[in-house]
């Protein structure tokens, strides 16, 4: 079904006055339009706030184009309102693969100069069986996974441009993967179930910082969370943290709730599945669908159905029932509204700001994987304070003076 054009727009202006940082990078973008003529294709996850991280690039010059970065989390009235604006987007929200790969076929065919990816499909497809198109600057990337894919290209010898890691960026991860992923995920889980979360057994499988932002927002509305891990040192920070530390194993049996956080496939598997409780909720925030076997799911079960929107349930032999959230992907998007605007004011202005680094220097810099430059960073982190209107204390010539004589060894 097309979008809700006027609804789109209300939702992009609502983000809009909720994304200072953002709006200042636009302001200065629309002054010295340093993207001018500058091809630019985006796979994101298309809505309101990414709608305006599109027009903030179009307003310093860039052709824009987005596809979809994932089947179900595209806002389409927020396309209709990229559409009606002159940004050609290719999402709708419960897209087939087919209309998922065409849209990223789409991105290559716009022979983009500069990518912005969001699980490093774009990339993997430029190089791959796209590598004729070009020329690219460089690509940004905005997840842990595919960062990971980054690197492996890197190591392998094969990557072919700078690719910026907006991820690693302390304005970035700090933020957006534990505050953002914190609040969105209980979004997510209450638009889908409906259900009380306090006074229950919730597992989170992975203490990177997504992890760490849902456990403790899991804590703070009454949940006992248990933890799982691979790291020995997440680990016993998120025992120190105040959590229980089990494996997956074990924590299946008591989970009324597991959400995995991983970046890999496999977290949860056919041996947790058999001894996981009756009524368990299966949710994801990793960025593909692959950490909750599905296919293990679907040789356990003999029945399903959707139960509610985005609630699907499956029905063992022994007649216990455990309910996928949101397919498997990414619950805070497929059944809530992402994360809250002010959190991802700071990775698109991130973004923006990388993009126009790429602009201006992506010809002397190495095939590589690259972090974002600190001034970037800190610009960021400035232009949120002064948003919010807090100041800073400043280095006295005294305290100054302390720590050249430390560094001196006088």
């Amino acid at each position: 079904m097309p979008g809700n054009l006027e609804l789109g727009r209300q939702k992009i202006s609502w983000v809009q006055r909720h994304m200072p940082v953002l709006a200042g990078v636009e302001a200065r973008f629309a002054r010295s339009r340093p993207l001018k003529g500058r091809r630019l294709s985006g796979v994101l996850h298309v809505e309101a706030k990414t709608a305006a991280l599109a027009l903030a690039l179009r307003a310093g010059g860039a052709e824009v184009a987005l596809a979809a970065g994932n089947p179900l989390s595209t806002d389409d009235d927020a396309v209709a309102a990229l559409v009606d604006a002159g940004i050609p987007t290719w999402a709708r929200k419960g897209e087939s693969v087919d209309d998922y790969r065409a849209g990223l076929a789409a991105m290559i065919d716009h022979d983009p100069e500069i990518l912005i990816d969001d699980g490093a499909d774009l990339v993997a497809l430029q190089h791959t069986s796209r590598p004729d198109r070009g020329p690219v600057l460089g690509s940004t990337e905005e997840t842990t996974t595919g960062v990971t894919r980054l690197r492996a290209l890197e190591a392998s010898g094969a990557l072919r441009f700078p690719a910026i890691v907006v991820n690693d960026a302390s304005m970035k991860h700090l933020f957006d993967n534990r505050f953002g992923c914190g609040q969105s995920f209980l979004d997510g889980l209450f638009s889908a179930t409906n259900l009380l979360v306090a006074g229950r057994t919730c597992v989170v499988a992975g203490y990177g910082w997504v992890g760490r932002g849902i456990a403790s927002r899991l804590r703070g509305v009454g949940a006992e969370v248990v933890v799982t891990e691979v790291d020995p040192v997440r680990a016993v920070e998120a025992r120190l943290d105040g959590f229980r530390v089990r494996p997956m194993a074990e924590a299946a049996r008591e989970a009324d709730v597991i959400v995995t956080t991983t970046g890999t496939r496999g977290v949860v598997r056919e041996e947790h599945l058999r001894v996981v409780k009756d009524g368990c909720l299966l949710a994801n925030m990793g960025h593909f669908d692959v950490e909750i076997s599905k296919p293990a799911l679907e040789r356990l079960a003999t029945h399903r159905a959707v139960v509610r929107p985005n609630v699907e349930e499956y029905r063992f032999a022994d007649g216990r029932r455990v309910y996928l959230l949101g397919d498997g992907r990414l619950i805070n998007l497929a059944a809530g509204q992402g994360h809250p605007a002010e959190i991802m004011d700071l990775s698109f202005s991130l973004q923006a700001l990388a993009a126009e680094y790429l602009a201006l220097h992506g010809r002397e810099l190495p095939p590589k994987v690259l972090p974002v430059p600190p001034e970037l960073d800190r610009a960021v982190a400035e232009a949120s304070l002064a948003s919010l209107g807090i100041g800073l204390d400043r280095v006295t010539e005294e305290q100054a003076a302390y720590a050249r004589s430390w560094r001196e060894g006088t």
